[in-house]
């Protein structure tokens, strides 16, 4: 009764008073939170909470940190339904990272911004309550450096979207690496202030940096903090930074682990939270339900030491690889791409987004980001598998990725088991013969070219029954797809024809390139020739380059990247005239857009003109919103559903604006992936999962 801390978040250790007569000798209650080390639970009952239909936001900036802390339990008076916090630093991440996040521009000036929400049955309701709030909240002192209402439900969502960011702050390009150690410390509400000018004390103390973010409202603060593990001496930093820390949470009546639970990393400082005593009687507790104890051993109770068995501790030496992606950021190096999982599994998430399709048609860890890149960090250090790049089992793992990089946009630590895959595809390969389908597929612009000269012959091949069937055989690709019939006239020999008939006037007009993809070349040629009206009307005057020149996107797909950086140099010397004078490259295909904002600058991070075409590549939405395009109206509805790759790298919002302008009413679905992903729904083997995937969301979106 006494060393148990009253709190809202009070999760180290076992719940031990529920066992009291006062609480009821609840014996469920005080199982939850023993982390597997008691007992497995397989079926439970769980305690709902009511969760409002409508809601407002209040924003209150502060410039400092700590006195934000001293205003939480004033804030939490006031009744809201969510009461979170995150210091800018988590803005400053994201952009260094390269991350556009939306909800920024309807942030006030702040250092630290904590968000007061309010719930209700109506809007009406939930904005009184918020109104209410405010006038309270600016009288209480000039302690703010702004304070804002937020009504707009879009706008709220792209607000609490910054927020949950604050998880990716591990892995920042030219900062060092932060992990999540002292994660989850909670203390009082009304000492939250105190504590956290504590925190800050130590931090200066071992010469750390943190970003900080969390449920303030509750007293439970999340923390990445630049610890050194990979040296004897930084990992005696960290210990000494560990031990001060338990001891300044236990001085304000406060809990390690508000959240997370103790595990190994927290365990050993249980002594100084609650004595003794406390603990013994823990390891009494632990006996009388695994008396051998064999239930997730050193862990809470009796733990390992918590500078041991560190993942990428002092004696972590991966096996040294040379690559095809340079890795810019991180550090160059495939084996620290790996160590970006620290596991929080928002990847087998089933709600939103678009990471990670195969884990949300199989519900299997090995299909799901987290496992993938669990298996290429095991292969680097080499313990638990040896075979390095061959090994069948990571192949296995890989070949359900769709490489629809939803985890490098959606994932906290933007973990990206697209281009993963590549250079594993490469080295798998490498000497050996590839599946049919990714000669077929993969250099499909070859054929695709050698195809245009002879399109009625082509067709015929491709759509004749039986001798179709025989060419998807030989291709690797499955029967139940039909194949998209090739185009009489390319783009490329439309444009030609076009061009000479152009006049002065038009040659007159500002540059804008137009770039040719594959698909849109040889087989939907109507779409680009839309584009160039488009273009046009805009006042522009459109360039296509005339040579055969594709991104190498199926070439990364299939792991040829030695062909797909061969593709791209070629690229730069194409387009260096445009690139130079910088001009604009729109690019109608998202996956090719993405190898320009990507992959290029990744295989070739150090050429000058790989990073202008980089920033002068455009989405057709992207440049026409530029432009400020007045497009012509077109009144009515429509399901917008983006490409994974652009929502993943830069978004839909420019396109919802042009459609806003024309006059449609736009349904942006939060439907993951379609399934096709590219070549994968017409690979043989492949096609199921491809239609469970597309049958989670869109398809029965676009049939009612």
């Amino acid at each position: 009764r006494a060393r148990f801390p009253d709190i809202p978040r009070r999760v180290s250790g076992y719940n031990l008073p529920e066992l009291l007569p006062e609480n009821g000798f609840h014996v469920a209650r005080v199982l939850v939170g023993t982390e597997s080390t008691c007992v497995i639970i397989l079926r439970a009952k769980i305690k709902l909470v009511d969760s409002p239909q409508h809601r407002t936001l209040v924003i209150v900036g502060f410039s400092d940190p700590c006195v934000a802390g001293d205003y939480a339990a004033p804030f939490r008076e006031l009744g809201p339904i969510g009461l979170e916090c995150f210091h800018h630093k988590v803005i400053d991440n994201e952009e260094r990272k390269g991350n556009h996040l939306e909800g920024v521009k309807h942030l006030p000036s702040a250092e630290m911004y904590v968000l007061i929400e309010f719930g209700a049955d109506s809007k009406q309701e939930a904005t009184a309550q918020a109104r209410k709030a405010l006038a309270k909240i600016r009288a209480m002192g000039d302690h703010f450096t702004a304070v804002k209402l937020i009504e707009d439900d879009h706008v709220q969502k792209l607000i609490w979207k910054t927020r949950e960011n604050g998880v990716g702050a591990s892995r920042i390009p030219g900062v060092e690496d932060a992990w999540p150690s002292w994660e989850d410390a909670a203390v009082p509400v009304p000492q939250v202030g105190n504590y956290l000018r504590e925190l800050y004390r130590l931090l200066d103390k071992h010469h750390y940096q943190m970003t900080l973010f969390g449920h303030i409202g509750d007293g439970c603060l999340h923390t990445r903090i630049t610890f050194n593990l990979k040296t004897a001496e930084g990992v005696k930093n960290y210990r000494a930074f560990m031990t001060e820390a338990a001891h300044v949470v236990t001085r304000f009546g406060g809990s390690l682990s508000g959240e997370h639970g103790d595990g190994q990393a927290r365990a050993e400082f249980l002594p100084i939270m609650y004595g003794s005593g406390i603990v013994q009687a823990f390891r009494e507790f632990k006996s009388a339900w695994d008396p051998a104890w064999k239930m997730n051993p050193g862990k809470v109770v009796d733990p390992y030491p918590m500078d041991t068995n560190l993942r990428v501790g002092p004696d972590y030496k991966p096996k040294p690889v040379l690559t095809v992606f340079q890795f810019p950021g991180d550090q160059g190096s495939f084996a620290h791409a790996t160590e970006r999982c620290f596991g929080v599994g928002k990847c087998r998430g089933l709600d939103g987004g678009t990471m990670c399709p195969s884990f949300h048609a199989t519900r299997d860890e090995m299909h799901c980001t987290r496992g993938r890149t669990r298996l290429l960090f095991e292969m680097l250090r080499g313990e638990v598998i040896q075979d390095g790049w061959k090994d069948p089992h990571i192949k296995e793992a890989l070949d359900l990725c769709l490489a629809c990089k939803g985890c490098k946009g959606d994932c906290p630590v933007n973990v990206d088991v697209a281009t993963y895959k590549s250079e594993f595809l490469y080295h798998y390969y490498e000497g050996s013969v590839r599946p049919l389908a990714a000669y077929a597929m993969g250099q499909i612009y070859r054929w695709a070219e050698l195809a245009s000269k002879f399109p009625d012959a082509a067709n015929f091949l491709t759509q004749t029954p039986g001798i179709s069937a025989a060419m998807k055989a030989a291709a690797g690709l499955t029967q139940k797809r039909r194949m998209p019939r090739f185009a009489r006239k390319t783009f490329k020999a439309w444009f030609a024809e076009r061009a000479a008939k152009q006049s002065r006037d038009y040659q007159r007009r500002p540059p804008v390139v137009l770039w040719p993809d594959t698909f849109n070349n040889y087989f939907f040629t109507h779409t680009a020739e839309a584009a160039v009206e488009v273009l046009e009307n805009a006042g522009y005057r459109v360039e296509v380059p005339m040579r055969n020149l594709c991104c190498g996107r199926p070439l990364c797909d299939y792991g040829f990247l030695d062909q797909a950086k061969k593709n791209l140099n070629d690229i730069l010397q194409a387009l260096r005239p445009q690139i130079t004078a910088g001009i604009q490259v729109v690019v109608l295909e998202p996956s090719c857009a993405s190898v320009f904002r990507d992959e290029m600058t990744n295989i070739l991070p150090n050429d000058d003109d790989a990073q202008r075409l980089r920033v002068q590549t455009k989405s057709l939405g992207e440049f026409l919103t530029s432009v400020n395009y007045a497009p012509p109206t077109l009144k009515r509805k429509a399901l917008l559903h983006g490409h994974c790759h652009q929502k993943a790298m830069w978004g839909m919002s420019d396109d919802q604006k042009i459609l806003a302008k024309m006059g449609i009413e736009s349904d942006l679905l939060d439907d993951g992936c379609c399934g096709l992903a590219g070549s994968f729904g017409f690979e043989e083997g492949h096609h199921e999962i491809s239609m469970k995937i597309g049958e989670r969301v869109l398809l029965p979106k676009v049939r009612h």
